[in-house]
């Protein structure tokens, strides 16, 4: 018996995938943690920018995070081993966030190029430990996966609730270091032994879940918070038992050529210290990281495409398919990385985020009430005062938010005192219903596979589209009928979420499988590379598209933010245009599908075997992922 299948399991899985699970969870609490802060932190901030350069940043610093991991997978492979970038790449990023709460705007790019070098020695490796405790073949890899899939959303859902809203609440910097300290947890949970991880998982689940029950705002709020506090809860009850079992084998990830670790490692360190000032120049020059990526993203795709035209008809065919559906699977998340940037400021600014309270009627016209001033206000005159977000913003940052009001015949159904939710909270909304629907959309594939009904790949993908149009139609009809203030109901939001999260569920498990599978074996990892590369442009163009959206100037006048009945016709027109442009490129994929699937030549064996490098070749895959490399 292999020394392999003797280790010991939980739940019929290697007892490592749990370690696995929480590690990358708290990495990803800390990512999304920082991200739903981040174009908040540089409009109100002291940073101040404007809405267009807050786009154009955060689109050049989430596209280099999905370009590095290709070189942290290279490094990984060839010199460090997994465990050993997975550190560094934790040590990097933790680091990058501490940083990040320094008011300062040298330090500002210098932690987000720490972030972005650190995402890719992480991300890339641990998924590629999570396969290696597989052995090839097994048929349990595909649902590791997906365990190991619901720990990404598990921390995609909890940061925006406590990272996101102690940082709108408290300070920026509070947010900032919650996320730092989730980095540190999830490092701890990889490298500490297993007495201590045990510890650490209880100790860091039990915290978080009495805080998201602490730090929450209504009814509402207190159902959401509550749902992911008993999972989080219920899965590191399952992790203890598994690292009391075992934890991770010592030999997960190893170094290919240990002998030659030292030198690899302070080869690596050095690079590193090259990379983070070139790093902090590209995020701050968006427009230059934007030309390197069309420069080396039009030369890889045009080698493929010459490459596809010398091939035989079979793998020509196919390496077409991946080219074309690479194209449509840059537009669904150009358009579905909107959720970071313009849909965070529609929240912010135009959805209806406040529950209870108390509502002025006709007697108390003449009064003068005294109130926490809020979302409530908005677009409304206190005297001559009229209450703009920058207003309102302004008087969160003096802590002068108490009002003296005096009540007119135009203040008659307004509402004060009443629970505002934060808007970063809603970006937790699209990995709650992952989590929600992920099983329920992994078990229907398998329904219709077995009555030979599955959907093909590229009905997948249009598919896909086609919900994730119908997503920002939601938006858009939200825009259109706003209340007299230029408010959207908050359901429409929540609506157009589910939406996005349906199509993706569609669209991106099949992605790498995709490569994979259609992939010549020659030429797999450049084509992979091209995927990812893919992914990078389409951040960057998210940023971009989200610039149409800007409503903010920089300096004097023109940084007030207007009321919102002025921004809500602003965010309903791009909404609409990303709506047509979806689901117009899902009914053409869908028409083209038949094409298509004939050109992927099922019947013909596959050209690769099954990859045994830490990526399932079929099953869920977290969309702001793809497990990486």
């Amino acid at each position: 018996m292999s020394e392999k299948s003797q280790e010991p399991t939980v739940l019929g899985h290697p007892a490592g995938l749990f370690t696995l699970f929480f590690a990358e969870m708290w990495e990803r609490f800390s990512y999304y943690g920082m991200r739903a802060l981040l174009v908040f932190y540089m409009i109100k901030g002291f940073l101040g920018y404007n809405d267009a350069n807050a786009y154009k940043i955060y689109g050049a610093y989430t596209a280099l995070v999905y370009a590095t991991p290709f070189i942290g997978g290279m490094l990984a492979d060839k010199l460090l081993g997994a465990r050993v970038a997975v550190i560094i790449g934790g040590t990097l990023m933790a680091l990058g966030h501490l940083i990040m709460g320094i008011q300062n705007q040298t330090a500002f790019f210098l932690a987000l190029a720490l972030l972005i070098t650190g995402n890719g020695f992480f991300k890339p490796n641990i998924s590629t430990i999570v396969g290696s405790l597989y052995k090839q073949g097994n048929p349990k890899r595909d649902a590791g996966f997906t365990i190991f899939y619901m720990g990404i959303n598990l921390g995609a859902a909890m940061s925006p609730l406590l990272c996101g809203y102690v940082g709108e609440k408290f300070g920026w910097h509070y947010g900032f270091n919650l996320a730092t300290l989730g980095m540190l947890i999830g490092l701890a949970v990889f490298v500490a032994p297993n007495l201590v991880t045990q510890f650490m998982i209880l100790g860091g689940a039990f915290a978080s879940a009495a805080a998201l029950f602490y730090f929450q705002e209504g009814p509402t709020a207190l159902i959401i918070n509550g749902f992911v506090a008993i999972t989080l809860v219920a899965a590191a009850l399952v992790a203890a038992v598994a690292i009391q079992r075992g934890g991770l084998p010592k030999n997960a990830g190893a170094c290919p050529h240990p002998e030659k670790l030292m030198g690899s490692l302070t080869s690596t360190l050095v690079g590193v210290v090259i990379a983070v000032p070139v790093f902090a120049f590209l995020v701050q020059q968006s427009s230059v990281a934007g030309t390197g990526l069309l420069v080396f993203g039009g030369a890889a795709f045009a080698w493929l495409i010459y490459g596809a035209v010398n091939s035989p008809k079979v793998e020509r065919e196919r390496l077409f398919v991946v080219l074309i559906l690479t194209f449509f699977s840059m537009l669904f998340w150009a358009f579905f990385e909107q959720a970071g940037s313009s849909v965070s400021n529609f929240t912010d600014r135009n959805v209806n985020r406040v529950s209870g309270g108390h509502v002025i009627t006709q007697s108390e016209v003449g009064q003068t009430l005294e109130f926490e001033m809020g979302q409530s206000q908005l677009g409304y005159k206190n005297g001559d005062q009229v209450i703009t977000m920058t207003v309102l913003d302004q008087a969160k940052k003096d802590h002068k938010t108490k009002v003296q009001w005096v009540v007119t015949a135009e203040h008659v159904g307004m509402v004060t005192e009443g629970k505002e939710m934060p808007a970063s909270t809603f970006q937790a909304a699209n990995a709650i219903f992952i989590v929600t629907l992920g099983l329920i959309f992994s078990a229907l594939w398998g329904f219709l596979a077995s009555r030979g009904m599955e959907p093909s790949t590229p009905v997948k993908f249009s598919l896909g589209l086609i919900q994730l149009g119908l997503g920002f139609v939601s938006f858009w009809y939200g825009a259109s009928h706003p209340d007299a203030r230029g408010m959207v109901f908050v359901g429409w939001l929540l609506l157009g979420y589910l939406l996005q999260t349906t199509g993706e569920l569609c669209l991106s498990p099949v992605g790498l499988s995709m490569v994979t599978k259609l992939s010549p074996a020659r030429m797999v990892s450049t084509v992979m590379g091209a995927w990812f590369l893919a992914t990078a442009f389409s951040n960057f163009l998210a940023g971009m598209i989200a610039s149409l959206t800007g409503v903010s100037g920089e300096g004097g006048k023109e940084a007030t933010i207007p009321v919102p009945l002025e921004t809500v016709a602003v965010y309903g027109g791009v909404f609409k245009i990303i709506a047509m442009t979806a689901v117009g490129s899902g009914i053409f994929c869908l028409l083209i599908s038949p094409i298509l699937k004939k050109w992927m030549h099922s019947d013909v064996v596959d050209p690769i075997e099954p990859n045994d490098q830490g990526q399932p070749d079929i099953g869920l895959s977290k969309s702001k992922e793809e497990f990486e490399l």
